[in-house]
């Protein structure tokens, strides 16, 4: 029998949190299958098997947070597993089950690299797996454990049995049992109130009794928004499509408690960081972009660009890259421990993206290197997989200049945050109509109505002065007012 361990996915990883199980016990798994997907303090990924067999036992619940090289799946043999749930030899003094510590090398280790093989480097130094505790198995106790046994299948993709969905007045974490084994109930309890990890301890901190709480869920469990609505006093409606867009996750509550954690813990410490390290500056420039939006409806007819999606944003990131070229101080860094500025020769064009998880900044590698069509195709597929919150941590990793477009909300402007690690940042803002003054060949000025945006442009005053600054932000705004000015950089 096999343990696997949480593994290291990205830089310096310490804990992850488990999303959801991709398998339940008694599946059969091949190596690469993908068995679980997991929540870094970076994004969302999905982990393979490093092992062939039958699922054992799920180790860890959904929703619990765990130290990278906490074992969180066993996977084996059926005959390796005993009534008490370890395998024989199992005992305290035994020899323990084999596990495996991934080599991060593999793109498979991050979901990646279809086909390919998980390395990795087999270690029996650990001491026995971890037991589910024993109890008396009657009848009665065995049908109360294959009800919560159809139950969880609810609460996970495909029907996964991704945790126990136990009574409420149960203190201890919930391990799925290996095939064939039945969860005992403690002793002296009653099956009352079925509710999730999470919820129960969601329940604590509102001072909520579950057992008064009626049930809403599929099989009489007790959801979160079951609680926060006792907590608040009445029963609402049940909300399905609570934590979407335009939908309040409130659910009657008075208020919500959120655990901060993963990427939005992460977004955090980053943004505090870079906000009282680095000073910074924000200069503001508003644009007549309407030749850019002609320009970008002739893109969106060429046989080049029939395929990919065309906006205004890539105009804008070719004329970031452009203007870089006059004023390479905007990409690069304040390397504080060795007191240098380091000036980069390439740029990793990174494009904030919002996500229900939080912000996350993936980049586009060499993006200077590349052609119109072959940023437009990269920039879309970088979105897309961000708005999945399946950004990978490499594909976040070494960026050199940020672009964050705020304009997709119908938002003017702001004043950005510098990403860690970088030294400028560009804001866009909204496409509106409005009226502008259009000077005409011979001088004449009239009144028209103009396309218009706004562009702020954010960076490091340690080593960019506003002379640099402001030429920057002046080539990119020339192009952004027309596309031809693209030659003279």
């Amino acid at each position: 029998m096999h343990e696997f361990k949480l593994p290291d996915v990205g830089e310096g990883l310490t804990e992850a949190e488990i999303v959801s199980w991709k398998v339940k016990v008694g599946d059969v798994v091949e190596i690469n299958d993908v068995i679980v997907e997991i929540e870094t303090a970076k994004s969302l990924v999905e982990l393979p098997s490093p092992f062939a067999g039958t699922v054992l036992a799920l180790l860890v619940p959904e929703g619990q947070e765990v130290p990278v090289g906490t074992p969180i799946i066993a996977i084996g043999d059926p005959s390796e597993a005993t009534s008490d749930g370890v395998a024989p030899g199992g005992a305290p003094g035994s020899a323990a089950p084999e596990e495996m510590e991934i080599d991060l090398s593999n793109p498979a280790a991050s979901g990646g690299g279809e086909g390919e093989s998980l390395v990795g480097r087999m270690k029996a130094d650990r001491g026995p797996m971890r037991r589910p505790r024993k109890g008396s198995a009657s009848p009665a106790t065995e049908s109360a454990a294959a009800t919560q046994m159809q139950v969880q299948g609810a609460f996970s993709p495909g029907g996964a049995q991704s945790q126990a969905v136990i009574e409420a007045d149960e203190p201890a974490v919930p391990v799925s049992a290996p095939a064939g084994v039945v969860a005992s109930a403690p002793e002296g309890a009653a099956l009352r109130t079925l509710a999730k990890p999470p919820v129960r301890k969601l329940a604590r901190d509102l001072g909520v009794d579950l057992t008064t709480v009626t049930p809403t869920g599929d099989g009489g469990v007790v959801t979160r928004d079951d609680v926060q609505a006792a907590a608040a006093g009445g029963m609402p409606e049940r909300y399905e499509d609570a934590g979407r867009p335009g939908v309040s996750p409130m659910a009657g509550a008075r208020e919500v408690r959120e655990p901060i954690k993963g990427v939005r813990k992460m977004m955090a410490q980053a943004m505090t960081d870079s906000a009282f390290s680095a000073p910074h500056v924000t200069e503001w420039v508003t644009v007549d972009v309407t030749r850019s939006m002609e320009f970008v409806a002739q893109l969106r007819s060429h046989r080049d660009f029939r395929d990919v999606k065309v906006g205004p944003l890539l105009l804008l990131a070719r004329a970031c890259l452009l203007a870089m070229r006059r004023t390479p101080t905007i990409n690069s860094y304040w390397d504080d421990a060795a007191q240098e500025v380091v000036l980069k020769g390439y740029v990793n064009l990174g494009i904030a993206a919002a996500t229900p998880r939080g912000l996350v900044v993936p980049n586009v590698k060499d993006a200077d290197a590349m052609s119109m069509r072959e940023l437009a195709t990269a920039v879309n597929e970088l979105t897309a997989v961000a708005r999945e919150g399946r950004t990978q941590p490499a594909d976040m990793a070494g960026g050199t200049f940020t672009i964050t477009n705020v304009g997709v909300f119908g938002v003017d402007a702001g004043t950005p945050i510098i990403n860690p690690g970088e030294s400028a940042i560009l804001c866009f803002g909204a496409v509106k109509k409005q009226p502008w003054v259009v000077t005409d060949a011979e001088g004449n000025d009239e009144l028209a109505i103009r396309q218009v945006t706004t562009l702020a442009l954010s960076f490091d005053h340690r080593h960019i002065d506003g002379e640099a600054g402001s030429r920057f932000l002046a080539d990119v705004a020339a192009v952004m007012e027309d596309p031809a000015h693209a030659l003279l950089l």
